[in-house]
């Protein structure tokens, strides 16, 4: 079992993260084939997080990514003395989050050759923020790795991008995605193949549908009736079922994660759990209070952007029809609207609707609240069925 299992559809990606991890190794013939400072690519759900962190299982273990070592085993449970892995739970990573982790890249490994630090959504750091992590990345330890990830180069400042090597992942096929469900988590290959067709090849996102069947319940129940709105009030009432399902998601993922927070932090304090919090430590439980908020709102606008990744694939399908692209449907199991709304609609007015989508999500970025974005994009979509 390999660290690089997990890394699907990208054998360019990994053949070149392979050979740098060869060439991390003083003295090999692939030595210029390694760098200190790097960028994955890749759009939603392309595995960018995965594959950054079969790089740094691959670094620290001493078998070159076995997979089974102790070392691999850590990595995968972020708890590796040696990897530093920043998961950006609120809208924007912080610059106290850059300074620590520039102090960080400063100290030598404990256990391995490398020390790395891997940063999930660099898309997410200002520019200030960028700024304070530039010399580090710029002029790296030599026993530092840095690997950041975000959905392009066009994220990150021009002085960041130029510092750094990029490797750009694509979207798997359906059929790699649907084949590591089956190894993953043994459920049946017609399962797998709807899963991986109705995330779009969003590896994590098939992997919730197959393993939490509330999930998908939530999908079913955003799409239902879409394509049928011809009214200004159903738009309207649809809008509030999205947000209400989104906030009804991001709480789903949330639930355990907040109560576990909560308990350990009065673990950490030495503090009973039922006595009250003495007046000097509710500082402590405000903040992270807050911090949870933060990642709520953050957890709600991650679930409004799914659902309009969902939506737009419903439309992609009608215009798919509409067109007679000859291709699979990423909804197989809801061709029967889809036909029906194909018939009665024009390739324009869908094609209207699915840009329009790209609206939305540029007014979500600056802060308009996500019920008025979606109602404004579900009431332009009847507006164009009344008058096809």
């Amino acid at each position: 079992m390999s660290v690089w299992n997990e890394v699907v559809g990208q054998p360019q990606a990994v053949e070149t993260l392979q050979r740098a991890v060869r060439g991390s190794v003083r003295g090999s013939e692939d030595q210029q084939a390694f760098t200190n400072s790097w960028l994955i690519t890749g759009p939603p759900g392309s595995g960018r997080s995965t594959a950054a962190y079969a790089f740094a299982a691959a670094l620290l273990c001493p078998n070159g990514g076995c997979g089974t070592c102790d070392s691999c085993i850590q990595v995968r449970q972020r708890s590796h003395p040696d990897l530093t892995a920043v998961v950006t739970e609120t809208l924007i990573i912080t610059i106290d989050t850059a300074r620590e982790l520039v102090a960080r890249a400063s100290r030598s490994p404990m256990n391995s050759n490398y020390r790395v630090i891997v940063v999930e959504d660099a898309d997410r750091m200002m520019e200030r923020t960028s700024n304070t992590l530039l010399k580090a990345i710029e002029e790296p330890e030599p026993t530092t790795v840095w690997v950041l990830c975000a959905p392009s180069v066009t994220d990150l400042l021009p002085t960041i991008r130029s510092r750094v090597r990029t490797i750009g992942l694509h979207s798997p096929a359906v059929e790699d995605v649907a084949a590591l469900l089956v190894r993953r988590h043994a459920v049946t290959e017609e399962v797998a193949l709807r899963a991986a067709a109705e995330s779009q090849s969003h590896v994590g996102m098939a992997a919730r549908l197959v393993t939490t069947p509330a999930a998908w319940e939530r999908r079913d129940r955003a799409l239902n009736g879409v394509l049928g709105l011809r009214t200004v009030g159903d738009a309207v009432r649809k809008a509030a079922e999205w947000v209400a399902i989104a906030d009804e998601d991001g709480k789903a993922a949330a639930e355990d994660r907040d109560e576990k927070e909560r308990q350990e932090t009065f673990r950490s304090l030495g503090l009973d759990p039922n006595q009250t919090i003495p007046r000097q430590l509710r500082g402590v439980f405000r903040e992270l209070e807050e911090n949870q908020k933060r990642r709520a709102k953050r957890a709600t606008l991650d679930g409004v952007d799914r659902i309009l990744t969902d939506v737009q694939s419903l439309w992609r399908d009608t215009l798919m029809l509409q067109l007679d692209a000859g291709v699979r449907l990423v909804n197989e199991t809801r061709r029967p609207e889809i036909e029906s709304a194909a018939r009665s609609g024009q390739p324009s007015s869908t094609m209207a609707s699915i840009e329009s989508i790209s609206l939305v999500r540029e007014r979500l970025a600056a802060n308009v609240p996500p019920t008025l974005a979606l109602e404004g994009l579900l009431v332009g979509y009847v507006a164009r069925q009344t008058q096809a």
